[in-house]
């Protein structure tokens, strides 16, 4: 039972990055996805999460409007669209997968939601 993300890389600010987070030894249709990022000496923060259903998805403040998850139940493999990339959002994103089918309606709270981690990628924007 694991999460793998993959994707990370430098890009230019303004540039567009794709994660994957690739499920194995478990059903993903029946769990929450969530997305996570964290840099030096703070906090995981959480970035989108997506329901087993679809009915919701969630993101941070920092990244609506910019940010993209999806899920593809078939290729058992969850995404991160992200556009308009910024300095702040270099970090290294993790992917996570939900206690239950649901996420929480605020990113505050979606850290709490989840039981199983994966390895995480880094994204670095910078000129």
């Amino acid at each position: 039972v694991q999460l793998q993300a993959s994707g990370g890389g430098l890009v230019q600010p303004g540039g567009s990055l794709k994660l994957s987070c690739a499920a194995s030894g478990f059903t993903l249709s029946d769990y929450a996805i969530g997305w996570f990022r964290q840099g030096p000496g703070q906090e995981r923060e959480g970035v989108a999460c997506i329901s087993s259903s679809v009915s919701r998805i969630t993101y941070a403040d920092s990244v609506k409007g910019r940010f993209t998850i999806s899920r593809d139940d078939a290729e058992n493999t969850v995404y991160l669209q992200m556009n308009s990339l910024q300095p702040e959002d270099t970090d290294v994103y993790y992917c996570a997968r939900g206690r239950s089918g649901y996420c929480a309606s605020s990113s505050r709270y979606l850290y709490y939601g989840m039981d199983l981690w994966g390895k995480g990628t880094l994204v670095t924007v910078s000129s």
